[in-house]
This record gives structure tokens, C-alpha cells and sequence, in this order.
């Protein structure tokens, strides 16, 4: 039973992060003046590599904090409705952060990187 929470867990944060990375590529797409501009003004590519990946962070964090605020949620549930004890410990909290954190990073290096690595100038043209 143990196992088989495992692999649910890993191919829901698979999933999750491939949602992310998608997000993020539609993201830079969208952005592409915008980062061309930037480009054009001195930013570098740090910059970029850094403004995205902490974009990708926020948005699998806040869905970290999303779905804890929803197993909170449904605990309560659980404990008024049934004798069964519904509790979540701190470290499961700083676990999932640290996962959600984690995905969130992995899942947007190559977005952060295709919009780094952008020429300012292709950037400009790009309509």
C-alpha cells in the first residue's frame, strides 16, 4: 500500500511539474519582446534565467500551498464526520514545500534557459 502511495505521488508530481514547464514555455512565448526589450536595456542573462525560475517557483509553491490548505481542509472533514484522527504533522508540511519548491525549479531550468538564451534582436522581431 506504501509502494503503491509512492508512485501516485511521484507521477502526480511528474505530471504537476510537466504542467509547469508548459505554463512557463507559454510564458516565454508570450514574453518574447518583453525579454528582447529587457535584453536590448542591459539585462543579462542571469537576469532572465533568474526572473523565470523564480516565476516557475512561485507557481508550483502556491500550489503547494493550495493543495495543503485543501488536506487541511478535507482533515477537518474527515474528523467531524468519522472516529478516524486526521492530523498533519509540521514535517509533512515542510516535506510537500520542499518537493513543490523542488519540481518547481527542475520543471522550469529549460524554460528559464530558451528565454536566456534569446537574442535580443530575434527577440525584438518576434511578433
Amino acid at each position: 500500500m506504501y509502494l503503491l502511495a509512492l508512485g501516485v505521488a511521484a507521477i502526480s508530481l511528474i505530471v504537476g511539474g510537466i504542467g509547469i514547464m508548459n505554463i512557463m514555455l507559454v510564458s516565454v512565448t508570450e514574453r518574447t519582446r518583453e525579454i528582447g526589450i529587457r535584453k536590448a536595456i542591459g539585462a543579462k542573462r542571469r537576469d532572465i534565467l533568474f526572473q523565470f525560475l523564480v516565476e516557475s517557483l512561485l507557481v508550483s509553491f502556491l500550489g503547494g500551498i493550495f493543495g495543503m490548505l485543501l488536506g487541511f481542509l478535507i482533515g477537518i472533514l474527515i474528523r467531524s464526520t468519522t472516529p478516524l484522527p486526521a492530523t498533519i504533522s509540521i514535517w509533512a508540511i515542510l516535506l510537500g514545500v520542499g518537493f513543490t519548491s523542488t519540481v518547481g525549479i527542475f520543471f522550469g531550468i529549460y524554460p528559464a534557459y530558451k528565454a536566456a538564451k534569446l537574442s535580443p534582436i530575434e527577440a525584438l522581431r518576434h511578433e
